[in-house]
């Protein structure tokens, strides 16, 4: 698991703009930020506050990822919905998440059960994560990873 301050290992996988690939991203800085299912209240409030602020990340050359288990399909129906101009990655296979460290067990309605706990990280142009954010509340947490970017000074 990368801990701030530390160089993130090369990322893959599919997204709804293409293929992603962090080596691609060399010299401009990224959020991934991971939530746990498309269609719900939480996650779609969440995407809509990065979209919301996508053109503020751009002035400053950042990209925004989100990343769930959902299926590709999934991910493309729920962008075209929110109209997200930013790439949702499918990890179903956890890769993304496990190296990341967000699978947690959770209770809903009284049962265990094993998600993604919600959590973004920021991710410099040398490819140094600078930020994580953990157990995220939805309500400003956009607005305060935006002001992290522009602390970057990028």
């Amino acid at each position: 698991m990368p801990a701030e301050g530390q160089p993130i290992p090369h990322l893959t996988g599919p997204s709804t703009h293409g293929p992603f690939d962090s080596a691609q991203l060399v010299g401009k800085p990224f959020v991934l930020y991971f939530y746990p299912r498309d269609n719900t209240p939480g996650c779609t409030t969440e995407a809509q506050d990065f979209r919301d602020l996508h053109v503020q990340f751009e002035a400053l050359g950042c990209t925004i990822f989100g990343v769930s288990r959902d299926a590709q399909k999934s991910h493309e129906r729920f962008a075209e919905k929110q109209s997200l101009p930013f790439a949702l990655i499918s990890d179903p296979e956890e890769t993304l998440c496990t190296l990341f460290g967000v699978m947690k067990n959770k209770n809903m309605y009284g049962k265990q059960v094993r998600g993604i706990e919600r959590s973004t990280f920021l991710i410099d142009g040398a490819g140094i994560l600078q930020r994580e954010w953990r157990a995220v509340r939805v309500p400003g947490h956009a607005a305060e990873v935006l002001q992290a970017v522009q602390a970057l000074g990028t």
